[in-house]
């Protein structure tokens, strides 16, 4: 851990040298050389002159890259292939560059992440990682560069394959079967096979183990048939998971099967997660913005087990990480490390009611070591990668300190909201609003799994509207609920609510 000690002690001497680099770098490319005519590409020059910018600036740029121009317009180094933000510019996803030198960067953060989790649970460096890891579709642009999610793209890399996939259950070929429904069976099926080896379970994102669990609860008739037979189902027909399962289901295995089949029998799946895998000792996945829905399930599911948000991190850069692992999921504060990319903070003014108002309106941005405690900030990155005080649209707020670099608590995205005329709410209002409601399920035995909302503005006035998936604690059937019941729910979301949109 001397690493991080060094790297939080001289946060402000490694962002100095963060922007330089990408100051000596990047300055003679088209679009940052516009902003230094004299040719002075010092600090003083790059906040006075290059604006802060969104998605949109940059775009015309990006698709100059995409389309087969050279990356020199923008950036200085070769683009090895382009990452997709989840976040969408014109209803296609953002395309954020990605060379050599930035992943090299980006392994800082999971590397020192994983050396505080394993400081924190004794014997997790031992036994293996039941990782529920998934691609998705790649597209190639005109010219010829890749673009896919990250997490894609990394479980293709060398690093990957030869660093943390080798403590997984799954296979290699396993995760990387385009046919999510053949992968999810497989990797479901080789946990289960090694479940008395696995100490630690996890995904990229928390809405992922909701997901295998419902999975699990289709399917575990036809799991526990494949461990007693020892045969695998015949419509896995992708032939590297076929390979890969011939080396791992070798034999029948009645016993197995059987007590597996007892457990997941029981009416109530509550900590199923920890009757199947005992020896778990925690759950890792990130539980931020959107993700933390996904919380009280997995707590319910897990049965105990501690549930870990390991890092803050997005498509454009790398933030930081978790140094209190135990913390409860919504109480997660995260360190930031200054050598991935250069930071900035608007401040973000909050009024009575906690509502983010726009930053363009207030104050100028501030250093990462010049951020006050108990300030709420959105964050502004400048990378290697072309990426210029760009506004990552996420509002953080300062908690804490660890010796010179800032510790931040994840609160909203910026503008992210539900709208009809003057109203704004924001993802965190609304988020509120439905945990407020959802108390009046509990005393019933009822689960809120997960929900969705749109704006409907078909009907006038306009309205919110909300989907909610509901399960019940102590069986997998739900009853029909009563009409009052959810009215009641429904006002209560209602009147949490500001008064510009109970005025409508």
């Amino acid at each position: 851990m001397n690493i991080l000690e060094d790297l939080t002690s001289n946060a402000h001497k490694l962002q100095e040298q963060v922007l330089e680099e990408i100051l000596k770098s990047n300055a003679g490319t088209e679009y940052l050389s516009r902003f230094f005519p004299n040719g002075q590409a010092d600090k003083q020059s790059f906040k006075t002159n290059v604006p802060i910018i969104t998605y949109e600036d940059i775009k015309p740029y990006i698709d100059r890259i995409a389309n087969g121009e050279t990356p020199s317009i923008l950036l200085a180094y070769r683009i090895t292939q382009f990452i997709q933000s989840t976040g969408t510019s014109g209803g296609q996803p953002k395309l954020i560059p990605m060379t050599a030198e930035s992943f090299e960067k980006r392994m800082y953060e999971p590397l020192l992440a994983d050396l505080v989790i394993k400081r924190c649970f004794n014997g997790s460096n031992e036994g293996k990682s039941l990782y529920l890891y998934f691609i998705k579709p790649e597209m190639e642009t005109p010219s010829g560069l890749v673009a896919s999610l990250y997490t894609t793209f990394y479980f293709k890399t060398k690093s990957f394959k030869t660093g943390l996939a080798k403590f997984c259950t799954s296979p290699i070929e396993t995760i990387l079967c385009s046919d999510n429904k053949q992968s999810m069976f497989c990797q479901l099926l080789t946990g289960l096979l090694q479940r008395d080896e696995v100490v630690r379970m996890g995904s990229s994102f928390a809405s992922v183990l909701p997901r295998s669990i419902k999975f699990l609860d289709d399917y575990w008739k036809e799991l526990c048939s494949n461990i007693r037979t020892g045969y695998l189902s015949d419509w896995i027909t992708d032939a590297g998971c076929r390979n890969a399962m011939s080396l791992i289901l070798t034999r029948p295995n009645p016993e197995m099967a059987d007590l597996i089949q007892q457990i997941c029998e029981d009416k109530s799946w509550e900590g199923i997660i920890k009757k199947l895998w005992p020896k778990i000792k925690y759950i890792t996945s990130i539980c931020t913005g959107s993700m933390s829905q996904y919380i009280p399930l997995l707590e319910f599911y897990g049965g105990g087990i501690p549930l870990v948000s390991p890092n803050y991190s997005s498509s454009e850069a790398c933030f930081g990480i978790n140094l209190k692992p135990l913390s409860k999921p919504f109480d997660v504060s995260y360190t930031f490390l200054p050598n991935t990319a250069y930071f900035e903070f608007l401040p973000v003014n909050k009024d009575g009611g906690g509502k983010a108002k726009d930053t363009r309106t207030i104050d100028k941005p501030v250093d990462l070591v010049n951020v006050k405690l108990g300030q709420y900030y959105e964050v502004v990155v400048t990378t290697l990668t072309g990426l210029y005080r760009y506004r990552i649209g996420d509002v953080l707020k300062v908690t804490g300190f660890y010796n010179k670099s800032p510790q931040f608590q994840f609160v909203e995205r910026q503008n992210v909201v539900l709208s009809i005329d003057l109203d704004k709410t924001t993802e965190e209002d609304l988020s509120k609003a439905i945990m407020k409601a959802k108390l009046v399920l509990e005393p019933l035995g009822i689960m809120l799994t997960t929900y969705s909302s749109y704006a409907d503005t078909s009907l006038m006035p306009g309205r919110y509207v909300l989907f909610w998936e509901l399960k019940m604690k102590g069986r997998n059937d739900l009853p029909k609920l009563d009409a009052e019941i959810m009215e009641q729910c429904c006002c209560i979301v209602e009147e949490s609510f500001d008064f510009t949109y109970k005025s409508l």
